[in-house]
């Protein structure tokens, strides 16, 4: 005889189970990724360095730094601060990833709380010297931001040194524009600078600096190139080369090499020594290790100081440079300036004169690498003297004279970009000398490029993370 109740005990059973399962599959489904600590510092440095620097060093002192847990950063990460413009990241990372990167940057802060200064923040009001500005950030998730060009209509062209070029417009980045020529994207080279003919809206020309493969060659060689072309929907149309650089070498450095107009239609430009000094930049029969001056189409102008030297090439406008990375003209007189890397120590800032020779390597004030010496002297007879020197060495890359009236306690200086500290230099110059410096936005980044834009705003491209930001003055 069956015992009543038997199989609905059995089917309440087998339900129970059931449930038991699903909740159980749900609870798998749904979990929290585990803990990650090794993500932690990725993370910092893509979303949480450009303001609080790559070594945390741009916080505020407060008392969760000394609290007991990691609470109060996990609150501040997961809801942001609204009054000092934190964004808050509880869409951006998960739980458990908020765990890992609130311990990092517990763990991280430094013990001497003294050395700490105030983070920079979208929508906060940095105090520099003479000048009040707010850091907004324009274009985010880069590779590495080389050349910033601006349309007459405000939209703003992107090089990336890996090869791609954008678009900036509306609050949106273009799909990569077509139409680039071949590029040899090894090491220090690829896709560099990008600037506008003087009379753009007439003729429409861009000109572009790469680093060009030899085609042909058997092996990956290549050299200083530059192209210019014109805009069409997304393409890039009419492309013709009007400069490389000769010889090729296999070497993946010191390539130069920033664009700038004249007022006079001429393009300047320098390449580097490609890390061959004993070779090339004392000697006017290659392009390597010199500052250039061309016609807008590529020929050369009849007045360059080397045009009726046999041998020579007749494209250099200077000599004796190691790896320019910056090159403008002031505003006022019309004179050309250039930055240049040294190498351990010496990098420098020159007033670039027709015809002369600014020295590398028979003079620097730099030494190698290694620590060893590389020359004994700072400075002979018939070699130019820089107009200031850095040691250490900052690695200057852009460099733009401020004008307008925006800045009026910037006026006529000159910003410098550096890459190795990671902060952009104001630079003052009275009477052909460097008078004063001001390191302003420290740890913000590699600073790669900074420019001018048409309204008067400058814009800064930095490489940790790639972002490209503008400091909006205020007051």
């Amino acid at each position: 005889m069956r015992k009543r109740g038997f199989f609905p005990a059995i089917l309440l059973l087998a339900a129970g189970m059931a449930l038991a399962g699903l909740m159980s599959f749900h609870r798998s489904f749904n979990a929290q990724p585990a803990s990650n600590p090794e993500k932690a510092e990725v993370n910092y440095q893509k979303y949480c360095a450009g303001c609080h620097g790559d070594k945390l060093e741009k916080f505020a002192a407060k008392k969760w730094m000394d609290e007991q847990g990691n609470q109060s950063a996990v609150r501040s990460i997961r809801d942001g601060i609204e009054a000092s413009g934190m964004p808050s990241f509880r869409r951006t990372f998960t739980d458990a990833e908020i765990e890992d990167l609130a311990g990092y940057v517990k763990k991280g802060i430094p013990g001497d709380k003294s050395i700490l200064r105030p983070a920079v923040t979208p929508g906060g009001v940095v105090e520099s010297e003479v000048q009040r500005f707010v850091v907004d950030t324009v274009v985010s998730d880069l590779d590495v931001p080389w050349g910033l060009a601006f349309l007459p209509g405000g939209d703003l062209l992107i090089t990336e040194r890996a090869g791609k070029l954008y678009r900036y417009s509306g609050g949106r980045l273009s799909a990569p524009i077509e139409g680039l020529p071949p590029l040899m994207a090894t090491g220090q080279g690829g896709l560099m600078d990008i600037c506008l003919h003087p009379d753009y809206e007439k003729n429409g020309w861009i000109y572009f600096s790469y680093s060009a493969p030899d085609p042909g060659s058997p092996k990956k060689i290549g050299n200083t190139a530059i192209m210019r072309a014109r805009l069409q929907n997304n393409q890039l149309v009419d492309q013709q080369v009007i400069f490389k650089a000769s010889p090729a070498t296999d070497r993946g450095h010191h390539f130069g090499c920033k664009l700038a107009f004249d007022g006079k239609g001429h393009l300047f430009f320098g390449v580097g020594d490609r890390g061959q000094h004993f070779d090339f930049p004392q000697k006017l029969d290659t392009h390597n290790g010199k500052i250039h001056r061309i016609n807008d189409d590529g020929t050369i102008p009849a007045d360059n100081p080397f045009i009726n030297v046999p041998g020579a090439m007749p494209s250099i406008y200077s000599y004796g440079h190691r790896n320019p990375q910056g090159t403008c003209v002031h505003p006022v007189t019309g004179d050309i300036w250039e930055t240049e890397h040294g190498p351990r120590g010496g990098d420098e800032i020159n007033l670039i004169k027709p015809g002369l020779n600014y020295g590398w390597p028979v003079i620097s004030y730099g030494i190698n690498y290694d620590g060893t010496i590389l020359t004994d002297h700072t400075e002979k007879a018939g070699l130019e003297q820089p107009v200031h020197y850095w040691t250490p060495s900052i690695a200057p890359c852009g460099m733009i004279f401020v004008t307008g009236d925006r800045y009026p306690g910037w006026k006529n200086n000159l910003l410098v970009g550096s890459l190795r500290f990671e902060y952009l230099e104001r630079v003052v110059i009275h009477d052909y000398s460097v008078i004063h410096h001001e390191k302003l936005m420290e740890g913000i980044g590699r600073v790669r490029n900074v420019v001018m834009s048409p309204d008067g705003i400058v814009y800064v491209a930095i490489e940790t993370p790639g972002k490209i930001l503008r400091l909006v003055p205020v007051g």
